[in-house]
């Protein structure tokens, strides 16, 4: 259930544009944070404890894209909507690849931002809360970003690791390409690349390349599914 007093952190350069969207967020019954630069902003983002994020795009000191990918190189998957008045499609492409979760262009209207947030609020709060998956001899840990096959330490990319988590957390079910671009591209929209195809095989090179059993099976006209057998 989405909980009724939310608490939110506002990244935004434009004091007087941070003051507005924290007036009428704390109207709606929430508690806001805000920071004016990315410095400050990733500060209080790391310190953590917020059910979602909106972050600028440009600011100074350090720019909203480059906050948004270390907190998810981190391990912080807290919900963030992007404002920017950058609005083409590759601009909020780039700003989805860096772990934005949501992307609003300015102007925007109040009553769009909230919603979203809420719906962001409330994936964040339905997520997984298991730290750890297993699948055959193969095991992940959230936490620690740790991903061992028996003994062997396998060292993956952030977005290698986000894939083979989300293959995990799903494991005996099969992954359609769809949801893995919605759950890890955080795309609502087919971008026409071989972007999944590129990362499935480079993980399989790495965690079954000197392995006798497969563990990651493709399953043709469909998608792809964790399993032991």
């Amino acid at each position: 259930m989405l909980k009724a007093d939310m608490k939110f952190l506002i990244i935004e350069d434009d004091v007087e544009a941070a003051k507005y969207l924290r007036n009428a967020l704390n109207e709606a019954g929430h508690t806001v944070d805000m920071a004016h630069n990315g410095i400050d902003g990733f500060a209080l983002a790391d310190h953590g404890g917020y059910d979602a994020l909106v972050v600028d795009r440009m600011m100074p000191k350090r720019d909203g894209l480059s906050v948004i990918n270390e907190l998810r190189e981190n391990g912080d998957n807290t919900p963030v909507l992007i404002l920017s008045a950058l609005g083409e499609v590759d601009d909020r492409v780039m700003g989805l690849r860096s772990g934005g979760d949501d992307y609003l262009t300015k102007p925007y209207a109040f009553s769009e931002l909230l919603a979203r947030l809420e719906a962001l609020a409330r994936r964040g709060a339905n997520s997984d809360n298991h730290s750890k998956y297993q699948v055959g001899d193969l095991s992940l840990d959230r936490l620690s970003h740790e991903v061992k096959r028996g003994e062997e330490t396998i060292i993956l990319q952030p977005r290698e690791f986000r894939l083979l988590e989300y293959l995990m957390r799903n494991a005996g079910q099969v992954v359609t390409r769809t949801m893995l671009l919605e759950h890890v591209w955080d795309y609502h929209f087919d971008p026409q690349t071989n972007v999944i195809d590129v990362h499935i095989s480079r993980l399989r090179g790495k965690i079954e390349k000197g392995f006798d059993k497969p563990l990651l099976h493709t399953i043709r006209g469909a998608g792809y599914v964790m399993r032991d057998k």
